[in-house]
């Protein structure tokens, strides 16, 4: 492997232009596909599998043109102090409005609130339900902009008027703060690197690699069905390491300029040492994420590859476009430990380039930050494991108490329309109404189809915590019917998901009388049933990840105790970072600073979604880090002096690339919708844990307690393993026997 990877960075150093023309010509064509593309429409949510989603596809079938996936809003009214919405003035224009919305050209149909009986029993608030034929992401801006005319107009009459459901839905807006985010990154790394230059070519890099992989994904979206969070998702993790595969390689070459190599030279073995851990630190990523097709939900799949896919990007941009730039850079690149012009003081006489060189020696023998830190924690490894286990186990208490749910319009800021249309519906007729279940009674095979709906409306009306059934409503066939159950709690509560289940067992007992099937969905329904889908899947989902991985890093570090621990270093820092979500986004603990104005259930998709790409990112450092003691240690170093060794050299640069990264994912807690915040701070809280408590305490306190056994492998796989140099032996003996690896790999790659 890193012997492949030398060979690659000097064939990409010396034919520079051409590779820096086809990743342009590349980003020139995905951006023109990007631009050309269709706009995409909403991304449909389908969960294989569910009860809900089987009652969603028989309505489709039993109910055709019922547009059951087009959109809904609904319009609340509420009448001035001490008016009822019966009044005649408030009725005539509540009356007009619905003459204006039923007029649309997307619009089905327009429940009169009236003659539906959508009236609080004070009267003082009613609804129009208005569907549309396509659904709420698709809608033209005109239907959009004649529904807020129409409320408006109501407003102007002296009515309160907002409007829920998805019918507003449209994609959200990138947040500010994810730029605030790329530029904490540039600062770290002029300050990690001391040179505008070389601080700029990760940026550049990544940017690039981001931008291909968020242009393909635009591209496809139509064709592929492709949701806007799919590209916030491969955008977010695309940057984070995208810049930190390149920072580990541009570090690793200077270090190696200084070590007095040539320039081509040091790129070939920065490509071939660094670049080797930069494939397999990938390889762990996309793993995780391409393992997310184990849930079976379509949208989560389809997030998790095409994120992989820029995860990939990232890592052949790292394998090739960096050393090409760094050919570019020449000399504006200078080695570890020399600072460019930006940090210095411009041109300097002999006499004080003779000074500094003296200050570089004396300052190169004396120890850096990363050797301090690690020799005080070989000193005393059990004090600091036990300290970093507690602290966060500690942190991860909060977990215990984690609630699931999906966000709705309750989970919406106050000042959005949306959530004062919720507010108002919990207000004139129950926390209920905002989540109501549909009961689908499928009587075909009964000999009896009406009886046996009657039946279930009759057992449904008896249940605890229902408040309201709706009589049922026929197909043509006379053998499908829908009934509506309002709940008396609201939507993300544990009452309303006991009532789906009550309903379900009540409708297995009906079924064995009657042969008629009762199915629950709706959007609660859905809701809950993808919430228990992830929750059954994540066990599965861990040991195929984890083991997967587990054996990956038995092979880069050849050792089982090695990637054991880095495991279980994993497991400590998501329990931890999922304590701290719910703290802050269930609790509300420190909500005003991450702008939370509405704290409930966290995201179902969160833990599953946490444990994939947190595990990839965290045996990112884990492969970083202690491949640089591995290399120590195979090169003779004591296990302990090992640990010392790969911090000397490590440390600083895996710290940048934590900091990059968390500032990265922070950069997203700026976002408007929710899924987005949640997902960013989960991520950012994730790599803080994980990088300065489990990589930079846990790791060297264990390797050091362990010593000579944390490298054991047993002879046998030793045997049978394959030996990938990730530490670049091969190209020390190579340098030793004078192979002429140069001419060997121009001409074998020239070749690709």
């Amino acid at each position: 492997m890193a012997t492949f990877l030398y060979k690659l960075g000097r064939l990409a150093f010396r034919r520079r232009h051409f590779v820096a023309l086809i990743w342009v010509a590349l980003l020139a064509l995905a951006g023109v596909g990007a631009a050309s593309a269709p706009s995409a429409g909403s991304s449909s949510f389908s969960i294989p599998g569910t009860e809900a989603q089987k009652a969603f596809d028989l309505l489709e079938q039993r109910f055709p043109g019922s547009s059951a996936d087009g959109g809904t809003a609904r319009v609340v009214f509420k009448a001035p102090d001490g008016e009822k919405m019966t009044d005649a003035a408030n009725k005539a224009t509540v009356e007009k409005t619905v003459k204006e919305l039923s007029d649309g050209s997307e619009v089905v149909s327009v429940a009169d609130p009236f003659k539906a009986h959508a009236v609080s029993k004070d009267g003082t608030i009613a609804y129009a339900s208005v569907r549309y034929e396509v659904p709420g992401m698709e809608l033209k801006d005109a239907s959009r902009e004649a529904l807020e005319d129409a409320g408006q107009q109501a407003r102007d009459a002296g009515l309160t008027v907002e409007i829920g459901g998805d019918a507003l839905q449209t994609t959200p807006e990138a947040a500010s703060s994810e730029i605030i985010g790329i530029a904490v990154a540039a600062v770290v790394l002029v300050i990690t690197f001391g040179s505008l230059i070389a601080a700029g070519l990760p940026l550049l890099t990544a940017l690039i690699g981001v931008g291909i992989g968020v242009s393909v994904i635009t591209a496809l979206a139509n064709a592929l069905d492709l949701g806007s969070t799919t590209s916030t998702l491969a955008m977010m993790i695309g940057l984070a390491v995208g810049i930190d595969y390149a920072l580990f390689i541009v570090s690793r070459y200077r270090a190696e300029l200084a070590e007095g190599r040539d320039r081509e030279e040091s790129v070939g073995r920065a490509t071939g040492t660094a670049g080797s851990a930069v494939v397999f630190a990938g390889l762990t990523v996309v793993i995780a994420l391409v393992g997310l097709a184990v849930v079976n939900v379509p949208m989560l799949t389809k997030m998790g590859v095409a994120a992989a896919g820029t995860v990939v990007i990232a890592v052949l941009i790292a394998l090739t476009m960096v050393p090409a730039l760094l050919g570019y850079a020449g000399r504006k690149v200078k080695p570890a430990g020399e600072k460019g012009k930006l940090l210095g003081r411009g041109k300097k006489t002999a006499a004080d380039k003779a000074d500094n060189a003296k200050a570089d020696k004396a300052n190169a023998d004396k120890p850096n930050m990363g050797t301090r830190w690690a020799s005080f924690v070989v000193r005393r490894p059990l004090a600091v494991l036990l300290l970093g286990v507690l602290g966060l186990g500690t942190a991860a208490l909060p977990a215990t108490s984690l609630e699931l749910g999906l966000p709705d319009d309750g989970s919406q800021p106050t000042s959005t329309t949306q959530r004062r249309a919720y507010d108002l519906l919990s207000e004139g007729f129950g926390p209920g109404f905002n989540g109501p279940l549909m009961v689908v009674v499928d009587a075909r095979a009964s000999d009896a189809p009406k009886n046996a709906v009657t039946e279930v409306s009759d057992e449904i009306k008896g249940l605890k915590d229902v408040v309201t059934v709706t009589p049922p409503t026929y197909n043509k066939a006379g053998d499908t019917a829908t009934i509506t159950v309002i709940p008396d709690s609201k939507p993300s509560s544990v009452s309303t998901e006991d009532v789906v289940h009550s309903i379900r067992d009540a409708g297995t007992e009906i079924k064995a009388d009657t042969d008629a099937k009762v199915l629950v969905t709706g959007t609660t329904a859905m809701n809950i049933d993808f919430s228990q889908k992830l929750n059954d899947a994540l066990v599965p989902y861990l040991i195929l990840v984890v083991g997967l991985a587990f054996l990956l890093l038995i092979l880069v570090f050849r050792s089982i105790l090695v990637p054991l621990k880095a495991a279980l270093g994993f497991l400590l820092s998501v329990l931890a970072a999922l304590g701290a979500v719910v703290a802050v986004f269930q609790w509300g603990w420190l909500a005003d600073l991450f702008g939370i104005q509405e704290t409930g259930p966290v995201m179902s998709m969160m833990p599953i979604f946490m444990v994939g790409v947190v595990f990839g990112l965290a045996m990112d450092y884990e492969v970083f880090l202690v491949t640089r003691m591995r290399e120590a240690y195979v090169h003779g170093e004591r296990p302990t002096q090992a640990v010392v060794t790969g911090f000397r050299h490590s440390a600083r640069v895996v710290t940048a690339a934590a900091i990059i990264m968390i500032a990265v994912f922070s950069g997203f807690i700026g976002a408007s919708e929710s899924m987005v915040k949640m997902i960013g701070f989960g991520l950012a809280i994730a790599v803080l844990f994980d990088a300065f408590v489990v990589r930079m305490a846990i790791v060297p306190a264990v390797l050091a307690l362990l010593g000579e056994k944390a490298w054991w492998l047993p002879k046998w796989l030793d045997r049978a393993l394959p030996n990938v140099d990730v530490e670049g032996e091969g190209l020390r003996t190579d340098a030793e026997t004078g192979k002429d690896t140069d001419s060997d790999g121009d001409r074998a790659l020239a070749r690709v």
